[in-house]
């Protein structure tokens, strides 16, 4: 939502005008809402967020993404609205769920807190080699494996860094297989979204994140490979310190975020392709 300044009449004498709340959409988007129902968005922030919600969760599509990418790749994507209000709000509410997942600002049920579904709780778990407590006061959680340096003029390159590419343990694999029976689908069908192999990712010799799922590893948004990036730059030489225990429950818990993506996956697809099945017609 948009706020612009209220007529003077409704705030004279104040020294700061109120703000009305006006929804961010085009004269065609507000057509658009008023043919499904929808008079009004600006009275209402949920309504208004409905078409912004669903390009969220035809953005996240695979399927959207393979089949436009020339269109994405010249900064102009074309999202198809659905024809029908309950699959413009179904695929809305999956746009909610992706957005909740990159608000790294708040946490997400079942996810980062509250009754943790076993899959995400087995993830990037912070590790002791060989066992035993890490010593959080010390340097345990210092990056030293070389995940960055400096280049020219101390711009920070990216590195190799050390990590450790393995197959699922028994813990691991009973928890992916406990997610599939919850979902309705095969352990196989969400090792194929997650990837057949997962990876300890080591901050140094002591300590390291456990069972990062290869394909969340190698997850990339904006061009970036995420969790690469975001150690790159917590790397001891450019931060100066070890981290904080809080910032090294960030990697796992940013981890489980993008395994929370991942797994919408298959849904996100449908949702697309039954968008398509049924698309808006504008006049």
């Amino acid at each position: 939502m948009l706020r612009s300044p209220a007529e003077p009449a409704d705030d004279a004498g104040k020294l700061f005008a109120a703000a009305k709340p006006t929804a961010n959409l085009s004269k065609p988007a507000r057509e658009y809402l008023a043919s499904m129902g929808i008079d009004d968005p600006d009275a209402d922030a949920k309504s208004a967020g409905l078409i912004w919600m669903h390009a969220l969760a035809i953005g996240y599509s695979l399927a959207y993404l393979r089949e436009n990418g020339d269109g994405i790749r010249r900064d102009w994507p074309r999202i198809p609205l659905p024809a029908d209000r309950s699959a413009l709000e179904s695929s809305a509410a999956l746009g909610e769920r992706i957005a909740a997942l990159l608000d790294t600002q708040a946490d997400v049920p079942g996810v980062t807190a509250g009754k943790i579904d076993p899959i995400f709780k087995s993830i990037g778990l912070i590790t002791k080699t060989g066992g035993g407590q890490l010593d959080a006061a010390g340097q345990d959680l210092a990056i030293t494996a070389g995940w960055s340096h400096r280049g020219k003029a101390g711009v920070v390159m990216p590195a190799r860094g050390k990590l450790t590419q393995r197959p699922y343990d028994q813990d691991e694999a009973r928890a992916i297989e406990s997610q599939a029976a919850a979902r309705g689908v095969s352990a196989d069908d969400l090792r194929l979204l997650l990837g057949n192999s997962t990876c300890d990712i080591y901050l140094n010799s002591v300590a390291y994140w456990r069972n990062i799922p290869v394909k969340v590893w190698e997850y990339h948004i904006g061009g970036y490979q995420v969790l690469k990036k975001w150690l790159s730059y917590r790397e001891k030489e450019i931060l100066a310190r070890a981290l904080k225990p809080e910032e090294a429950r960030e990697v796992t818990n940013i981890a489980r975020r993008i395994a929370g993506i991942i797994l919408l996956q298959t849904r996100l697809d449908e949702n697309y392709k039954a968008v398509c099945a049924a698309v808006y017609a504008w006049k």
